[in-house]
């Protein structure tokens, strides 16, 4: 069931309208919200419903295993426990395949032989990551372990953020799934503008990208100039960015409506100066969880500045396999753990050569635009179905190619849009949203009929899936 689609409409619909009016029976109002949100997951596979039910179980009685063991090897050894069958969960159904094909290969084996038709179950890598996160927490002691059976099921399969995230924290979460919300019409404005942008982000700018420019250069690049493939690649990097935190929007706001609030999850992050910037606004969710998760456990930049670099780029290698089960998107993180250890170390020569020299206007524009590109080259790995296709796009772009015939002025302007808007400051959308919250109710639906009109006229013929769902 995509956001995007009148059926989601009218299922929120339904959800908002009965979530309410349960509001003075906070049990059933509680399993109202479960079922929902597994009827909304059984609309892609009811198959999938015992796998999201079994793991999420498993993860609640084992964290409360381990805050009841007695010692400190038995919290160990469930730990180990919890984190072997989480990721061979996510293993088996996302890289069984993709582990085969490649060991079949190497010894020179026919795939199709040994290969299992495995079906990726939508959204296995955010509720498995949340699931986990939530023992590691107990585990650590961070966080006490949730007596409510429904309220830690509902806290994983909670539809807004079941299928492309946010991650959602269980500290975040789990205490509001466990007092009744207040119904206010300041979070119900803003509920509906941010669904409002997340539609528009996705539809205006992220599909018409897609279907009119990157889809076309990605599929036959070598057919475009130099001058059409670099706008091709711009494109790319403003679609996945329209796309996904578009999404993010529409999952926020649909939260806000049914009293609930996820975290920010995107920051503009193509105004960053450097590639550090850039992972403390992309994706906050994923980087802050692979951060606390992954890289500090790893030992983070305590253990000197080798392991440090080693550490970092350990991270966004799994982070890369994270997004998909293919060796270009072990590239995609590979040369941002690169990118990120590069810059540590020539933070640090910086710091140690000129401390506390406040940075120059020439500089920080020099750092965006390497930043930027350099983001938008590893892009080109993230999309391209294959390392060939991938090559090709290079090669293109070092033809320096200028003829620009499949540049029409609407699709510039699109592009146009989508940067400038990018780069607006985000007071700006701040005092629109107020603006917009403040307003009579009136003068909100008329706003929101002008979405739906302009939404209405740049939609395509079917709806396009969201670029998240396959991760």
């Amino acid at each position: 069931m995509l956001f995007n689609t009148l059926q989601y409409a009218l299922f929120f619909a339904v959800v908002f309208g009965v979530s309410w009016l349960l509001l003075g029976f906070a049990r059933v109002r509680l399993l109202f919200l479960l079922g929902a949100s597994y009827f909304f997951y059984a609309c892609w596979d009811y198959r999938f419903l015992p796998l999201i039910w079994a793991s999420s179980t498993a993860d609640f009685l084992l964290a409360r295993a381990i805050h009841d063991a007695r010692n400190e090897r038995s919290r160990k050894l469930w730990l180990v426990f919890t984190v072997v069958m989480n990721l061979g969960v996510l293993g088996f159904f996302k890289y069984w395949n993709f582990g085969i094909e490649n060991v079949a290969a190497a010894l020179g084996l026919d795939p199709a032989s040994i290969t299992l038709r495995v079906a990726l179950p939508i959204g296995v890598s955010f509720f498995t990551f949340e699931s986990m996160s939530y023992v590691i927490d107990v585990y650590r002691r961070e966080l006490e372990p949730t007596d409510s059976y429904a309220e830690y099921l509902t806290f994983v399969a909670f539809f807004p953020h079941l299928v492309a995230g946010p991650i959602v924290r269980p500290r975040d979460l789990l205490p509001q799934l466990a007092k009744a919300p207040r119904f206010s019409t300041q979070l119900a404005s803003e509920g509906l503008f941010l669904v409002a942008v997340g539609l528009l982000k996705k539809i205006v700018v992220g599909d018409y990208l897609a279907l009119n420019l990157v889809d076309r250069v990605f599929d036959a690049p070598a057919m475009y100039s130099a001058v059409e493939v670099y706008a091709g690649v711009v494109g790319y990097a403003l679609q996945i960015y329209c796309d996904f935190s578009g999404y993010t929007d529409i999952a926020i706001g649909s939260a806000l409506l049914l009293g609930v609030r996820f975290p920010r999850n995107f920051d503009s992050p193509y105004q960053s100066t450097d590639l550090a910037e850039f992972w403390r606004r992309w994706h906050i969710s994923l980087s802050s969880w692979l951060r606390d998760y992954l890289y500090i456990p790893l030992g983070g930049n305590r253990h000197g500045r080798v392991r440090t670099y080693v550490n970092l780029l350990l991270t966004m290698v799994l982070g890369g396999l994270w997004h998909g089960a293919a060796w270009t998107f072990v590239v995609w993180g590979t040369l941002h753990g690169l990118g990120l250890a590069v810059h540590r170390a020539f933070r640090e020569w910086s710091d140690r050569r000129r401390p506390a020299r406040p940075t120059s206007l020439g500089a920080k524009l020099f750092g965006w635009v390497l930043t930027f590109h350099f983001v938008c080259a590893a892009w080109i790995y993230f999309r391209a179905a294959t390392f060939d296709r991938a090559s090709l796009v290079f090669s293109r772009l070092g033809s320096l190619t200028t003829h620009h015939q499949n540049l029409p002025p609407a699709l510039l302007g699109v592009l146009a849009l989508g940067l400038a808007t990018h780069f607006l400051p985000q007071r700006w959308l701040d005092t629109t949203r107020e603006q917009f919250g403040r307003a009579p109710a009136w003068a909100q639906g008329l706003a929101l009929f002008a979405v739906a009109v302009a939404l209405r006229e740049m939609a395509a013929s079917d709806a396009v899936p969201f670029v998240y769902f396959q991760f």
